[in-house]
């Protein structure tokens, strides 16, 4: 693994990781909203998704240089991107239905580049399971959220 490809990965994780803190949940999303008693603890948002970023990008840097990766290093752009739209969408616009298709799509792009990673690279794969697991979680925990209180939020 080249360390200067790692730092490119993980520099877009951190792209990613800034609309987090340039859309905050705020009040909003901590007083308002109804969610399940299954919520995790605000603490633990951004120690998996520091976990999660750092993993990503090693697995990502593990594949760059694998050759016939270019669809396994396409699909983690795309995963990255679609990951950096959701908060924009869920915490900026309150917009929890349409945050959902965003997921719904992060969820699929994350899957493609797990399957497309553990063809390339089993390792890289591997690594990218716990991402799965966790926009899984995050997608069930959308959901409620938006079901639950569909009449007070932006459609």
């Amino acid at each position: 693994m080249d360390l200067t490809v790692f730092l490119v990965y993980l520099a877009a994780c951190c792209a990613a990781a800034a609309t987090g803190s340039l859309f905050p949940p705020g009040k909003w999303y901590f007083e308002d909203l109804r969610k399940p008693s299954w919520t995790p603890p605000p603490w633990l948002f951004p120690l998996a998704w520091s976990v999660l970023y750092i993993a990503s990008a090693v697995a990502a840097a593990r594949v760059a240089f694998v050759g016939g990766a270019a669809i396994a290093t396409a699909l983690w752009a795309l995963q990255i991107a679609l990951n950096t739209l959701w908060s924009p969408v869920f915490f900026g616009l309150k917009r929890l239905r349409a945050a959902m298709v965003v997921l719904g799509f992060l969820w699929l792009a994350v899957g493609a580049t797990m399957v497309a990673f553990l063809a390339t690279e089993w390792i890289a794969g591997l690594l990218m399971v716990p991402y799965l697991i966790w926009v899984s979680y995050a997608g069930a925990l959308n959901w409620w959220i938006w079901r639950q209180n569909e009449a007070q939020t932006a459609v």
